[in-house]
């Protein structure tokens, strides 16, 4: 008898499992099928200004993924900072733009955004090349963390929403890194459409990170902040940015990678 009832509690959570996939999907199209509320609009009229340059096609699914982020994704509020729905959409407007037209999961390693006021301070390890330990403290806007959490300064998160073209946007920062993150630690290689992808990727990008750290180490001005020549995770992150902010600049001056980056978002910020 203790044989046969493990036996049926194993199918039931193997037929759970199963069903997982299915449940989530159903639900996910009970939400886009939903009126966007009006509350929501007036939000992203007054705080997302690039959502009304997006093709129709693009904000109708924009605002059917801002659903089901925001149904799915836990957002706590850090130093006494009171979660609102303004926060809520604001953060993820900018985080679906970047899985418009992907069939993948909403970020499916994501488990919580924790939001602070303003810039935040981190406690920060490193032990050096000859093996001594050093601590530092650490002024930041955002943090991607693997373990599925997000960490976003609510006051950079609305000044990267008000000026769409700058090139700087903290929530498209780390949520591309997000995407990276989705098979481990970042590492400026996310997860490809086909394996036979990742060869040109790592030679567009390699040649190109490795350009931003010779001008770096110059002291040349360049598209990209110095900060992306750190390490290729940030010089993915980095770029990512400029991708939806400055593609006119973009691809005028780094024409191939603006290919591999339309070809890995499956958008074409030129044609908005």
């Amino acid at each position: 008898m203790p044989a046969l009832i493990i036996s049926l509690l194993a199918l039931l959570l193997v037929l759970w499992l199963l069903g997982q996939p299915y449940l989530t999907e159903r639900k996910r199209k009970q939400l886009r099928t939903q009126p966007f509320p009006a509350a929501w609009r007036d939000i992203l009229q007054q705080r997302v200004p690039y959502v009304h340059a997006l093709p129709a096609d693009l904000q109708l699914q924009l605002k059917q993924q801002i659903q089901v982020f925001v149904a799915e994704k836990t957002f706590i509020g850090c130093d006494g900072l009171e979660i609102t729905d303004e926060m809520r959409v604001t953060i993820a407007a900018q985080a679906c733009l970047l899985i418009l037209n992907r069939p993948a999961d909403c970020y499916p390693n994501l488990r919580q955004i924790l939001v602070y006021p303003g810039s935040f301070v981190v406690d920060r390890a490193h032990t050096d090349g000859i093996g001594v330990a050093h601590h530092a403290r650490q002024v930041l806007s955002g943090e991607s963390w693997s373990e599925g959490q997000v960490v976003l300064s609510w006051d950079d998160t609305l000044e990267g929403a008000a000026i769409p073209d700058d090139g700087q946007n903290v929530v498209i920062h780390e949520f591309a890194h997000q995407l990276d993150q989705e098979t481990g630690e970042a590492n400026g290689a996310p997860v490809l459409a086909r394996r036979a992808h990742y060869k040109r990727w790592s030679q567009v990008l390699g040649a190109e990170f490795r350009l931003l750290q010779r001008r770096t180490a110059l002291g040349v001005d360049t598209l990209f902040s110095d900060y992306g020549a750190t390490d290729p995770a940030e010089f993915f992150a980095v770029i990512s940015e400029v991708f939806f902010e400055q593609p006119q600049r973009m691809v005028t001056e780094h024409p191939a990678l603006y290919r591999e980056l339309a070809l890995f978002y499956r958008l074409d910020p030129l044609s908005w």
